[in-house]
């Protein structure tokens, strides 16, 4: 159904996507709702679809973000703590945040400054993600998303925009005990998401749900 859910605006996109099954939660509705894909995506930004963004970089199908927030909901609460590995473009880190004020943070981080750039000037774009941005509620950081952001740590949630290629410990230390990462990984030439659930006593179990194809978890392009 993804890829009928398409809309000539962002409201109709949000509701062809809750139409078709794609958001089944009122929260992440609203919260997709309130950002404009448009000030994110640089063409067609109501196609339910992947698209480029430059920097060997995409910002992935609306319906994998919203396949995202249902997933990591539980501990999308106001006043949580959210790392979005491969921030991209923005815009998902911006609609964790919708999900966690007031009071909460989502760090968006990437390994090169021009997509840092890219996604603080995108959040500015419209007064909501203004106001995020001045008030702590966002903040892009770059570094190698592959280690964390352990100056905030530790998070309640953690989103990972790329395949890994391994499960990378620094990410799953960095979740708080009870915390949830969902991240795409590579294995045997497939990538699928694993759902990584650390509970209140520390240990953590690896749930492995659908196949997808993101780009890969990766240093920085060449110059």
């Amino acid at each position: 159904m993804a890829w009928r859910s398409s809309g000539a605006s962002n409201e109709a996109l949000i509701e062809n996507l809750a139409r078709h099954g794609l958001i089944t939660n009122a929260r992440v509705k609203q919260a997709m709702l309130g950002v404009d894909r448009a000030h994110y995506a640089p063409y067609a930004p109501y196609q339910d679809s992947p698209q480029t963004i430059g920097y060997s970089a995409t910002i992935s199908a609306p319906h994998m973000h919203a396949s995202a927030c249902e997933s990591l909901l539980p501990y999308l609460n106001p006043g949580s703590k959210v790392l979005d590995v491969g921030s991209g473009s923005g815009y998902l880190t911006h609609v964790l945040a919708e999900l966690v004020k007031p009071g909460g943070k989502v760090i968006g981080i990437e390994h090169i400054q021009p997509l840092v750039d890219m996604g603080t000037q995108n959040t500015r774009k419209s007064a909501e993600g203004r106001e995020l941005m001045d008030n702590g509620g966002i903040r892009y950081v770059k570094a190698d998303g592959r280690l964390g952001w352990p100056e905030d740590a530790p998070y309640d949630a953690i989103h990972v925009g790329a395949a890994a290629a391994a499960f990378h410990q620094p990410l799953i230390d960095q979740l708080k005990a009870p915390g949830r990462l969902f991240m795409p990984v590579e294995e045997n030439y497939a990538q699928h998401i694993y759902v990584i659930d650390k509970k209140e006593d520390g240990t953590v179990t690896k749930t492995k749900d659908m196949g997808v194809q993101y780009v890969p978890l990766t240093d920085a392009p060449a110059d």
